[in-house]
């Protein structure tokens, strides 16, 4: 004590000279502490030059229309130009109003925040970040550094804004800053929130709107105008005060703004929404690989979700539409019709295993057996009730049921798959999974399911490979096998007798003639055909094969009648065509329009086949299309109906489209009980007729409607110049030979006659065709027939 009584003025003058020297040396060697990282790496100019937030991948169809985007943070930048200028004066008159004067640290609202944060340690004070400093906390998250953690930050901001304020104009600041500012949620920057909000671009903001997501920025929840809309609409009406008090506003624009209702047009973003639902998830497993094996200039694996790459595909935004569209429709109907056919009963009445085989099926079932629940605890909580979002085709609604009444509910809905590509290229155009992806996520437009008589063409095609002739006649009789458990095709009419073409057998889908086609032309045979078409997995070895017992996917069946199409060229389905990263360059090409592959069937046979899938339009089980639809275009297809009309099915070709459709119950035991409502005529052809059907009325593809297939050669055309069907001939008997027995020798001899002189023809048909094609030049030429 006595030291310092000791002291005079000039004493005092030094000790507090030395105490001040003392001050501002630790406060020297604290900011070179921090300047050169003893808290934490600071970014230096070149790499704040360089600065990229995560940005989500996007989805692009062919004609540039983003579907998708693959994101952990919602964000997509933009330029300063492309931001309405309301946004950029809200933002100024309320974070930083002296931003176009300071050099990134505002020091008078500095020595404020000095006093309040760091003697007061009140990290809520705020109010003394520029927004380069702000620009800086988002890019850069604050660490951990103890009791000097908030000198320490504050310190790492201010050295990085003025940075920043060094490399960058005052313009890119303001588009980098809100390109990175969250808003709420997984929202991230004002055009993504522009979006989400107001259902809007971030350069067509209105100044109340702008206000509106500039008020968020002082808490992303507090004031989230769907959560709070009044404190939201008091938080914007601050805002706009604050616009007024600095001039960009005059007092009467601002009384006008503020009494307008807070107005949202909110668009909650899901990957459930949007078009193309199921392409996109299937996309995105497909991308998550490719991503993980592609390395990025760093030597690091693409990411997808953070990389901001943009994804180009062959889909077409108004097809896909009207495929969802036509899908929707037809599927909407059919649901009453199947409802009324079941009436007050469930359509697995007398099949309990039916809803237990859901359960076990469901992600909730799995979830908490993977956790180890046992059955009880789990049957406890499927049978608890509690409040869900239901879907119906009227729309969703809220009811408090139990899980197992959710799954009950669910299995009465028959669902549907639809794709459609270019048969040439192979290009995808649409592709839709099913009914609602938010509710069933199954996509059928990769499940494999029986493919009944959709898969005759093949059948037919290996026959003509064979060189069994269009006018080749077989006997429409059934047959036993007892080899295969003493299996019997049926016809779905139930009618027999007399003999049918493979022209007429398979524009009328006649079950007896395909099987013994295929026992003439080899099963091996036609399994190999199947393999080359592009049909994986087990197909089975017996006859049945000929009607359709394999399973198959409606793109693996689509892709192969696209080879029926396009002349017998293999077809891989291409849906993605390019990737580039957020610079533009290419990391992905295959936008090539040749997607052929090597020739798997002839010339001659898939042009001798075309016609008799014509017939099957013109005169067949596909008729409804020129009857009900009036669709006037060259049109190929075969409709398809498996056991017990599990399944139907209709895949056809156009000049231009190959295309697809299945409809059937998650649950193969779910289903019509007759075949006029089960088959696959009245459940997946109307989806495609409808589909081609708004295609012809859409000015941008009026000529789809019309294109029509190249005649056919005329040296081929006599091949099909036969009728469709032989009755039995039967010729009056004898006296002797009346009766019974009779009739059956003298009508058996006639028929055995009538196959003997088309074997005949038969064994001349390749001598014929040869000769013809001598003549053209040998074998060369679009017609030649490889063997």
């Amino acid at each position: 004590m006595g030291y310092w009584r000791s002291l005079n003025r000039k004493g005092w003058f030094r000790v507090l000279g030395k105490a001040a020297a003392t001050v501002l040396l630790v406060l020297f060697v604290f900011y070179l502490a921090v300047y050169f990282g003893l808290f934490g790496w600071l970014p230096t100019k070149r790499q704040l030059k360089s600065v990229q937030n995560n940005m989500p991948s996007e989805v692009y169809t062919a004609d540039s229309v983003l579907i998708g985007r693959y994101f952990i943070q919602d964000r997509t930048n933009v330029a300063y130009d492309q931001i309405a200028e309301p946004a950029i004066k809200a933002l100024v008159a309320t974070e930083d109003v002296r931003f176009y004067e300071h050099d990134g640290v505002d020091y008078r609202s500095l020595a404020r925040v000095f006093v309040k944060s760091l003697l007061l340690q009140n990290e809520s004070s705020g109010g003394g970040s520029t927004l380069s400093q702000q620009l800086a906390k988002n890019l850069f998250p604050r660490k951990d550094v103890g009791f000097l953690s908030m000198p320490v930050n504050k310190l790492r901001e201010a050295i990085l804004a003025r940075r920043f304020e060094a490399i960058y104009t005052k313009e890119e600041l303001l588009a980098l800053y809100l390109n990175t500012v969250p808003m709420g949620g997984n929202v991230y920057g004002i055009e993504s929130a522009a979006r989400r909000f107001f259902s809007t671009s971030a350069d067509s903001l209105k100044t109340e709107e702008a206000a509106v997501l500039i008020g968020l920025l002082k808490g992303t929840t507090s004031y989230h105008p769907k959560l709070y809309p009044e404190r939201s609409k008091l938080r914007r009406n601050v805002v706009l005060a604050q616009m007024a008090k600095y001039g960009y506003l005059t007092p009467a624009q601002k009384d006008s703004l503020q009494k307008r209702p807070l107005t949202l047009r909110y668009n909650p973003y899901s990957h459930h929404s949007g078009l193309a639902p199921y392409f996109r998830e299937h996309l995105r497993e497909e991308l998550g690989q490719w991503a993980a094996l592609q390395k990025n200039g760093e030597g690091d694996p693409y990411n997808l979700y953070n990389d901001g790459l943009k994804i180009y595909t062959s889909i077409d935004s108004k097809m896909q539409r009207h495929a969802e569209l036509a899908l929707r429709q037809r599927m909407k109907t059919l649901q009453v019709d199947f409802d009324k056919h079941w009436g007050n009963k469930s359509p697995w009445a007398g099949k309990p295993d039916v809803v237990q085989a859901a359960k076990l099926r469901s992600l909730r079932y799995k979830r908490h057996k993977a956790a180890g629940l046992s059955e009880n605890e789990i049957d406890k909580i499927f049978n608890t009730p509690r409040k869900m979002q239901v879907f119906r085709w009227r729309g969703e609604v809220s009811r408090t049921i139990t899980p197992m009444d959710s799954l009950r509910h669910y299995l009465r809905y028959l669902n549907a798959g639809f794709i459609a590509m270019e048969p040439n290229s192979g290009f995808v155009r649409a592709w839709v999974g099913g009914i609602s992806h938010n509710y069933f996520q199954y996509d059928h437009v990769r499940s494999r399911r029986q493919v009944g008589s959709t898969f005759k063409p093949i059948v037919y095609a290996t026959a003509l490979e064979r060189g069994i002739t269009p006018c080749s006649y077989f006997p429409n009789e059934r047959r036993v096998f007892p080899e295969h458990e003493n299996w019997s095709p049926r016809n779905a009419n139930d009618q027999y007798g007399g003999a049918y073409s493979m022209l007429g057998a398979l524009s009328q889908s006649i079950n007896t003639v395909s099987v013994n086609v295929a026992l003439q032309a080899g099963i091996s045979n036609i399994i190999q055909t199947a393999h080359n078409l592009g049909i994986t997995g087990e197909l089975p070895s017996t006859p049945s094969l000929a009607l359709g017992t394999a399973d198959a996917s409606l793109l693996e069946m689509v892709a192969a009648y696209a080879s029926l199409a396009n002349g017998g060229y293999q077809i891989k389905p291409r849906y993605l065509l390019r990737i580039t990263d957020r610079q533009g360059t290419i990391l992905f090409d295959q936008s090539n329009p040749n997607g052929q592959g090597k020739q798997v069937l002839s010339n001659q046979t898939t042009a001798l086949l075309r016609p008799m899938l014509e017939s099957v339009i013109s005169e067949g089980t596909g008729h409804r299309l020129r009857s009900d639809y009036r669709l006037k275009m060259g049109i190929a297809g075969k409709t398809g109906t498996t056991q017990s009309q599990a399944d139907g099915w209709f895949i056809g070709f156009t000049p231009d489209l190959v295309a697809g459709a299945w409809v059937g119950g998650e649950d193969r035991r779910i289903r019509f009980r007759n075949l006029e409502q089960g088959g696959g005529a009245n459940t997946a052809l109307p989806i495609w007729g409808t589909f081609f059907q708004r295609l012809s009325n859409d000015r941008a593809y009026r000529r789809y409607g019309y294109s029509q297939f190249s005649p056919l050669p005329s040296y081929l055309q006599g091949y099909l110049n036969c009728p469709p069907y032989q009755p039995p001939y039967v010729e009056a008997p004898v006296e002797e030979d009346r009766g019974i027995e009779g009739l059956f020798k003298k009508g058996g001899k006639k028929l055995k006659d009538l196959f003997k002189r088309r074997n005949k023809e038969e064994k001349d048909w390749q001598k014929d065709l040869e000769k013809e094609l001598e003549k053209k030049g040998k074998g060369r030429g679009r017609w030649a027939r490889e063997d």
